[in-house]
């Protein structure tokens, strides 16, 4: 069972056990629903509610309804099992693109070192230690690992 990173739990919210999530997982609105699973350090809990307040994502879990029963966890990156987000057959999620081909035209660039997080959901993929905004991606083909980019002269 692959876990998956969705984000931190930063702080409580009240005393009766809301948690505040920082995340910029792309699929959130699959992920942070009443009724699923989510793991805080290895423990798995059940999320009861959820709600969004300002940049976080609010969640009270089933059977914690004080504080002090969450505050331990304070601090903990939240996991959820990568079977749970039911991915459709083309979509993936970032991490998945690391490690891919990097194509400008028929030309190879380079590969995916890694995935780069922003300010309001900007994300980069790194290639060759450059910058590439998602937003120049053009294809993504998940069979063949390759990462289709717009050609951007000086880019790569």
């Amino acid at each position: 069972m692959e876990k998956v990173l969705v984000g931190k739990y930063v702080k409580t919210h009240g005393i009766k056990g809301e948690i505040k999530i920082k995340s910029n997982f792309e699929f959130k609105d699959r992920v942070f629903m009443e009724g699923n699973k989510i793991f805080l350090e290895d423990k798995e809990f059940v999320i009861n509610s959820y709600r969004k307040h300002q940049d976080f994502d609010m969640v009270t879990l089933k059977g914690i309804s004080d504080i002090n029963e969450i505050l331990p966890f304070k601090g903990s990156k939240v996991f959820v099992l990568k079977s749970d987000i039911n991915l459709l057959e083309d979509e993936y999620l970032d991490k998945d693109l690391i490690s891919f081909d990097v194509y400008q035209g028929n030309e190879l660039k380079g590969v995916v070192q890694n995935i780069i997080y922003l300010e309001k959901n900007k994300k980069l993929l790194v290639v060759n230690n450059k910058y590439v905004p998602f937003e120049l991606i053009k294809k993504v083909n998940l069979k063949e690992k390759k990462i289709e980019v717009e050609e951007v002269l000086g880019l790569l």
